[in-house]
């Protein structure tokens, strides 16, 4: 016979620390979601927060969309969606939609960091000077962020501008003639 009085509600509340080890969240991290407004406000039960179990949930959302590359800003108006409100979906269409050009681009950046270091890996020149990986001088700051996509979540410059290479991944291997391994 299940208990569905009062005192059961109580019972299926989850400890802060319970929430933590359950999600691979630190309880800091669930407080200051709760901070920010990601999270509700918990219960509180002799000055302990405890959480619904539909906070496992939220959480699980909160970790899949930051791994996708959504800001915590993005993530709290998808969360701020009612269950009824039929335009969540559409919204997080348009978050994905500005996510792909920035991500494809990333892509591309660590294409191109690839490529470069794989001819590194092959290099046999003698020093440094006589390596033509190193022959090309280092791109601009402006001319980089013309010639790569800009990196909106970076503040320093792209790999490739920091590598010094303006080409894609096979204007590298076409600059890189010296000895290499086999």
């Amino acid at each position: 016979m299940s208990n569905s009085g009062p005192g059961s509600r109580r019972e299926s509340l989850l400890a802060i620390g319970e929430v933590a080890e359950r999600t691979g969240k630190r309880p800091s991290s669930i407080r200051y979601y709760e901070q920010i407004g990601l999270l509700p406000e918990p219960v509180r039960m002799h000055g302990q927060r405890r959480y619904e179990p539909e906070t496992l949930r939220t959480l699980a959302v909160i970790d899949t969309a930051q791994r996708a590359g959504l800001t915590l800003d993005e993530i709290k108006t998808l969360l701020a969606a009612s269950p009824e409100d039929e335009s969540a979906v559409d919204r997080l269409r348009e978050v994905a939609d500005r996510k792909l050009p920035q991500i494809t681009a990333l892509i591309q950046r660590t294409q191109l960091v690839l490529s470069w270091l794989e001819s590194a890996a092959r290099c046999e020149c003698p020093d440094l000077d006589e390596c033509p990986l190193f022959d090309d001088p280092p791109l601009e700051p402006a001319r980089a962020a013309r010639t790569l996509p800009p990196d909106p979540a970076s503040r320093s410059p792209s790999p490739g501008a920091r590598l010094g290479v303006s080409a894609g991944p096979a204007g590298i291997e076409a600059s890189h003639r010296c000895r290499t391994a086999g």
